[in-house]
């Protein structure tokens, strides 16, 4: 699609930076490969998946508008909160000068209504296997029987087990050639579930922390409780004694939140985090141990939504990838948020990576930072609030 813009657009909300791209060579690929179904698909028939920051959505309107006198009405689901407002961005940004971007999408959860009739699914593929597997589920459970799916990637990213999660749902699945070092996955005929029910959340106990995880296919870690986590969990009773709430940033599947609401009874814990998957494991996680009364799960980019000064505790398991590359900007992000949200003398608990090296960053950002635990690999550290 030569004639689209896709040098204005802009990550903007999430991190920018001279090495972070709003689009790249997949984006395009998977808009040439599908340029055809485009050239007949109507009004509603086409659905996006996991839109980075609107390069597929955007230019999909672009093409849909030259030929349709109704609005495209294309469907699109995003994880990442931060994407989906980059999308509504860079849609007000371009709108004036690109026909047909007002009004062509509305976002939707992965669910019947985002998927049902759908004949075109266009797709960024997850480096999750799980989450391509939930994706390709929901796909072959809800789409028309002639959908075809154009998913596509950095070849550095994917695999050939990718193909095979494909053809667990659909019968016919072919490999594109590759071109600027990204490739496509073409699948067809959708192999529908004799059950017609979903597999997700999936649901692990594990007795020795007593907590059961539940996780959507995209959430991090899934049903298992990565290291970091784990090794922050010792601290729990350390954690700002005497208080009454408490936040999990970043909670993923909500192991934290869960674990704060069973030792400590007397906390009332808020879970956020900006993947939907995560938000939607978290809840689930609550509900299968039984404190969901007293946590809630919210949606939001860091803790964007919450007043300033208004927390106790704040505990936090930093990502320190944006996409696939190594950047700390992520985790200053959070680090400025919750100070900003932390009342003065409020607590932000962290563990993260030794080699990372975050304490004087916590210490400039949040206030006095102490070393609280080390193991060969992590780094607890809690910052007091100025």
């Amino acid at each position: 699609m030569p004639d689209f813009p896709f040098e204005s657009l802009r990550r903007r909300p999430d991190v920018e930076a001279t090495n972070l791209f709003a689009v790249d060579a997949s984006d395009r690929l998977i808009l040439d490969e599908a340029a055809a179904a485009l050239a007949t698909a109507g009004p509603g028939e086409v659905v996006v998946l996991e839109d980075h920051y609107g390069a597929l959505t955007l230019a999909a309107a672009a093409q849909l508008s030259e030929r349709l006198d109704v609005p495209a009405d294309i469907r699109v689901s995003q994880d990442a909160l931060s994407g989906q407002r980059a999308l509504n961005l860079n849609t007000a940004h371009l709108q004036a000068t690109v026909p047909g971007l007002a009004g062509a999408y509305r976002h939707l959860p992965l669910a019947a209504e985002l998927l049902s009739g759908a004949r075109l699914v266009l797709l960024q593929l997850p480096r999750s296997l799980a989450a391509l597997d939930e994706l390709a589920g929901a796909i072959a459970r809800f789409a028309a029987d002639d959908v075809t799916v154009v998913a596509g990637g950095r070849i550095k990213h994917m695999s050939v087990a990718m193909n095979e999660v494909l053809r667990r749902h659909f019968g016919e699945v072919q490999v594109s050639p590759a071109r600027q070092k990204s490739r496509v996955l073409l699948a067809t005929q959708p192999i529908r579930p004799a059950s017609g029910e979903s597999e997700w959340p999936r649901s692990v106990e594990h007795a020795d922390l007593g907590l059961t995880v539940s996780a959507h296919g995209a959430a991090f870690a899934g049903t298992t409780i990565d290291i970091g986590t784990r090794y922050l969990l010792e601290f729990l009773d350390r954690m700002k004694p005497g208080a009454t709430s408490a936040i999990d940033l970043g909670c993923g599947t909500g192991v934290l939140a869960a674990a704060l609401a069973l030792r400590r009874p007397s906390l009332q814990v808020l879970a956020t985090d900006q993947s939907a998957a995560a938000v939607a494991s978290a809840a689930a996680t609550m509900r299968a141990n039984g404190v969901d009364d007293r946590v809630r799960v919210l949606r939001e980019d860091a803790l964007s939504a919450q007043a300033d000064a208004s927390a106790e505790l704040i505990v936090l398991n930093p990502p320190f990838h944006i996409g696939s590359s190594v950047h700390a900007g992520i985790a200053l992000k959070l680090f400025e948020d919750a100070a900003r949200v932390l009342r003065p003398g409020g607590e932000l608990w962290c563990v993260w990576n030794t080699h990372l090296g975050y304490r004087p960053a916590l210490t400039r950002i949040v206030g006095q930072t102490h070393q609280v635990g080390r193991n060969t690999k992590f780094t607890v550290t809690v910052s007091t609030r100025r």
